[in-house]
């Protein structure tokens, strides 16, 4: 009897060191994983930060040769504008350049906006014409060379309706005269 009770004693203090010794395994292996986890958090964060860095440096390339080609467009066609279209281009040149990236975007989403809800309600809400081969973006995310595009469009639609406005002014000024003769 008493070898029973040793026997039992025994096996007990064995399972107590089991669970105690499997207790440290899981400890040593949680250890482990958090360790492998903030390794792994570590280099996601490298990751997205040079991610976030090249993209910067995309858009700002992008940007450089996008108003280098803008420029060489603009220089090219102003001596075929009048002298008062040529001062209406240079004047939006001039405001262009004093748009921040966060105008433009606004700028941006706002016709974005307004032309999925013309889509939606079935109207025609005048919006920018896109430069031939461009389609309108469909996707929110806007970037500093697609706002530049927009923002290159606005001025040259703002230009264009100054110039219709301005052609139709003379044309009816042109039909008051008309008619003021053949009344006298």
């Amino acid at each position: 009897m008493h070898k029973h009770i040793f026997t039992h004693t025994a096996s007990s203090q064995q399972l107590k060191f089991t669970t105690s010794d499997s207790c440290d395994r899981i400890k040593d292996e949680f250890q482990f994983l958090q360790a492998q986890y903030h390794s792994l958090k570590l280099e996601c964060d490298k990751l997205a930060s040079e991610k976030s860095e090249m993209q910067r440096h995309y858009i700002m390339v992008s940007h450089a040769e996008i108003v280098k080609r803008l420029n060489g467009i603009c220089a090219q066609v102003l001596p075929y504008l009048s002298q008062e279209h040529q001062q209406q281009v240079l004047a939006a040149i001039e405001r262009a350049k004093q748009v921040t990236p966060p105008e433009m975007n606004s700028i941006i989403r706002q016709q974005l906006q307004a032309h999925q809800l013309s889509q939606l309600q079935g109207l025609a809400l005048p919006m920018t014409p896109l430069p031939l081969g461009l389609s309108q973006p469909t996707l929110p995310a806007v970037t500093t060379s697609s706002g530049l595009f927009s923002l290159s469009s606005l001025l040259a639609s703002q230009a264009q309706l100054a110039k219709e406005e301005k052609a139709s002014r003379d044309g009816v000024d042109s039909h008051r005269e008309e008619d003021g003769d053949k009344s006298d």
